[in-house]
């Protein structure tokens, strides 16, 4: 198929309309068919659940043109399970991951001329989501709901190179025990918003949240897990029942272990470490890996070993392994890798 003409080595991150996205509706207890249109506008009464109670969830992948040329997608079958953890914790109706999967699939196929060639470092970003669009006025669930995926070409996320982040630990708490933090709510993310401008605003590139109930153990930011590493090359992350279950992060990980040898460990972080790290990095679909150079918690600075010039060694390996793996020019796992034909 031939390419649409777009400057693909300039791409912003941001929303280009395509032409086709994958419409399913819930209504009288089941899901509809399910189709592509090519209308992007969405149509809700004014009492809609999501406009009303936030009721709404979402996920967000990619895919990529190989280095052989294929489009493929990256272990879509892990959103489809996510979305549908989240649907249940929400009280919407599940959409199941099969038919998840071959909806991404249908939405991709549809899009495939604005799949960005290998090479450009962009990549078509893909935003699956659901939300309440049934009429309701008293605090429950509403009876109908809407899936859609729709699909945007976007650019690397960092421009002009990745260069190491700035963060502070921020006073703002990002999840509750108990709550949605392990979920892919939007209500997380708008819960968020106001820390993030806030850090911006201070200097700072990201927040740092730790658990709402100590203050004293590290979680995630607003919408990314994080990786360290020690000095002596243990690749560490954050375990918390409020963090949310990064792909991005799993797949890390198994690339750490099984792939460059190093031994890893999902436990409890406490602030008090963070010093002792040799590395760190924030994990997550739309940049992979950004590395972070500096944590400053309420005016103390902790600079860490790996520098604010480039990424750490091993965040380095553990990025272009990752990449490589989805760009087809290392070897992936079993069912990582989901051609589209």
């Amino acid at each position: 198929m031939e390419k649409k003409q777009i400057d693909w080595d300039n791409l912003g991150f941001a929303y280009i309309r395509t032409e086709r996205r994958f419409v399913a509706n819930y209504k009288d207890g089941a899901w509809d068919a399910g189709g592509m249109t090519d209308d992007a506008n969405v149509v809700i009464n004014e009492c809609a659940g999501v406009l009303q109670y936030s009721q709404s969830c979402f996920e967000g992948l990619k895919a990529y043109t190989t280095e052989d040329g294929r489009i493929v997608t990256f272990r879509p079958d892990l959103n489809g399970q996510r979305m549908e953890d989240s649907c249940r914790r929400l009280e919407m109706p599940v959409y199941p991951k099969e038919k998840f999967v071959d909806a991404v699939t249908e939405t991709v196929k549809a899009n495939a001329a604005y799949v960005p060639p290998y090479g450009s470092g962009a990549s078509l970003y893909i935003r699956p989501v659901m939300f309440a669009s049934g009429p309701v006025i008293g605090v429950k669930p509403a009876d109908e709901y809407q899936f859609r995926i729709f699909a945007t070409p976007v650019g690397p996320y960092f421009k002009g190179g990745i260069k190491p982040l700035t963060i502070r630990i921020s006073d703002f708490d990002r999840a509750a025990p108990n709550g949605t933090g392990h979920i892919k709510a939007g209500l997380n993310y708008a819960m968020s918003l106001h820390a993030i401008v806030d850090a911006h605003k201070q200097g700072f590139d990201e927040n740092m949240y730790l658990d709402a109930a100590s203050h004293t153990k590290v979680e995630e930011t607003g919408g990314a897990n994080f990786i360290f590493v020690t000095k002596d090359q243990k690749v560490v992350t954050p375990k918390s029942d409020s963090i949310l279950p990064s792909i991005t992060r799993r797949s890390l990980m198994h690339v750490a272990k099984e792939y460059l040898g190093l031994e890893t460990q999902e436990r409890e972080v406490f602030k008090e470490e963070l010093a002792d790290f040799a590395e760190c990095g924030l994990c997550g679909t739309a940049a992979v890996i950004s590395p972070v150079g500096k944590i400053v918690d309420h005016g103390t600075e902790i600079c860490l070993p790996s520098g604010m010039a480039d990424m750490g060694p091993v965040t380095k390996k553990l990025y272009d392994t990752l990449t490589g793996i989805q760009m087809g020019r290392i070897k992936a796992p079993e069912g990582w890798i989901q051609e589209i034909r």
